[in-house]
């Protein structure tokens, strides 16, 4: 658990300083950061923090991609 609370504390700060950011970037810049993560894990961190109302999920016009951002 308390690698989640990490997680969760990195993801903010990196989406508090990038904005919005897909699955794909967030697990890219964790991994530049050195915390060994996977893409599920991610998801799944940000399905969390998505229920709590931290976080929203969207799409942007032409990408069918979610891109997350702080509330």
């Amino acid at each position: 658990m308390n690698g989640s609370v990490d997680l969760e504390s990195e993801i903010r700060g990196m989406l508090r300083a990038h904005g919005e950011l897909s699955v794909a970037f967030i697990t890219r810049f964790l991994h530049e950061r050195g915390l060994d993560c996977t893409r599920q894990g991610v998801e799944r961190v940000l399905r969390r923090l998505v229920r709590k109302g931290v976080v929203e999920a969207f799409y942007t016009n032409g990408n069918q991609r979610k891109h997350y951002r702080l509330r």
